[in-house]
């Protein structure tokens, strides 16, 4: 199995609900805060890969949510200093092993990658769960 190191934001429901699927696959994770991270921007655009900058973006970050920023129209340069600024806007999680890295954590790239065994789920593990109103996990 691998050791995955694993950037949350602490108290994100998803993020705890990933962990555990991870873990339950035998998986040993190292846990970071992502909000708290020193970010440096080689780094952190190696999380990406080739998924489209849109897709780099939290889409439930306040700042996206209340339309301050549109993720549509970024260059790769302006996403990476906007998520230097605000880390809030980094989707998550963020996940290395090895040299590998991934953004996200859309189940099958995940089970390919490196493997779930057998313990997906069939709820959405990336979208928020809860709306702004009820969250104690918000990303205000």
């Amino acid at each position: 199995m691998a050791t995955v190191y694993f950037y949350e934001k602490p108290g994100c429901i998803n993020n705890t609900r990933q962990k555990k699927l991870l873990e339950a696959a035998g998986h040993q994770l190292i846990v970071k805060n992502l909000l708290t991270e020193v970010w440096q921007t080689e780094r952190l655009r190696t999380f990406f890969g080739v998924l489209a900058i849109r897709d780099w973006f939290n889409y439930s970050a306040p700042a996206i949510k209340h339309g301050e920023i549109d993720p549509e129209t970024q260059t790769e340069q302006q996403a990476l200093a906007l998520m230097l600024q605000n880390p809030l806007l980094i989707r998550r999680p963020l996940m290395q092993v090895g040299d590998s890295f991934m953004a996200g954590f859309d189940q099958q790239a995940v089970e390919n990658w490196i493997g779930l065994q057998n313990t997906k789920v069939t709820s959405d593990l990336e979208s928020c769960p809860r709306t702004h109103e009820q969250s104690n996990c918000s990303d205000e």
